[in-house]
């Protein structure tokens, strides 16, 4: 039995996809924990055990966890949180018990990259979520924390920008190169982790795609996929905090984000190699070719 959290969310309901076809030739039967089952199709409900509710209840975690072999754990966000903990540990606290009274073997979790560099400790949302990843270890459950860059599927919601005035923004410098992932590549790498429980103890696994890139690399890229030009304008830290404030995003929250793109900008993003291990296939152009084309078009 595998549990998949946030199965309606963009790297879930990868996940959930990928389960589907490959979990019943293995003998795996999924469960998911969703709030409004309504979501979900209908050809997912009716190969999937729905537990309703949120996953940081400990009644709903009870019910879910009863039986399961492996869980896919995803913290979502929660904009207006008091702290970053409250989002990240807070949140994970009873489903941590819930590993050990369940006697779950194996979980798998949406982390970031960072550990062990320099500015690990002030990155906001990513110092956060470490810290979730260490308190899912606390409890001795076999744990392995993907540890992600940026996504590339973050562009999409810039979607309109790029279309109508051929601009997407960012915090960072334009010619800094660092690692960015597809989502589709996340969820398959927690796929494989979940069909595949040979692994013990904690680890990160890290999903760096196939090559670092900078901001003017990913324009001139998008241009030649768009057919036009495109750019890329820097925002300050304190453009882009106003920003996040504007759209009703509590202060908490706001300061994760710029404490983490500060972080990114000062290498955050570069402390793991990449190697045929760590790198991920699916490269910019053809996210952009399969995704972001698609999604402008629309």
């Amino acid at each position: 039995m595998i549990v998949i959290t946030t199965p309606t969310g963009q790297i879930g309901s990868r996940l959930l996809d990928i389960l589907l076809k490959e979990a019943p030739a293995r003998g795996e039967e999924l469960r998911v924990i969703v709030r409004d089952p309504g979501k979900l199709p209908d050809a997912v409900r009716a190969h999937v055990d729905v537990v309703t509710g949120s996953h940081g209840d400990a009644e709903v975690v009870d019910r879910a966890f009863t039986g399961a072999d492996a869980v896919f754990w995803l913290a979502p966000p929660n904009p207006r949180a008091p702290s970053l903990d409250a989002v990240y540990s807070g949140f994970t606290r009873t489903a941590a018990k819930a590993f050990t009274a369940h006697g779950v073997g194996h979980v798998v979790g949406v982390s970031a990259l960072g550990r062990g560099t320099p500015v690990a400790g002030r990155a906001g949302h990513v110092t956060a979520s470490l810290a979730m990843d260490d308190l899912i270890a606390s409890t001795g459950v076999a744990y392995r924390a993907l540890a992600n860059p940026t996504f590339m599927d973050n562009l999409l919601w810039q979607a309109a920008s790029i279309r109508d005035e051929g601009v997407f923004t960012g915090t960072v410098a334009a010619d800094r190169k660092a690692p960015t992932a597809a989502v589709r590549d996340i969820a398959a790498a927690a796929a494989g982790l979940l069909l595949d429980r040979s692994w013990t103890v904690t680890g990160e696994v890290p999903v760096l795609g196939p090559e670092d890139l900078s901001a003017h690399d990913m324009a001139r890229i998008m241009s030649d996929v768009l057919g036009r030009p495109i750019r890329y304008e820097r925002q300050t830290l304190d453009d882009f905090r106003a920003a996040l404030a504007g759209r009703g995003t509590g202060d908490a929250f706001v300061q994760g984000y710029v404490d983490m793109m500060r972080a990114k900008n000062n290498g955050l993003d570069d402390g793991v190699p990449r190697t045929r291990q760590t790198a991920s296939p699916t490269t910019f152009r053809e996210w952009c070719e399969e995704v972001l084309q698609p999604a402008v078009q629309a």
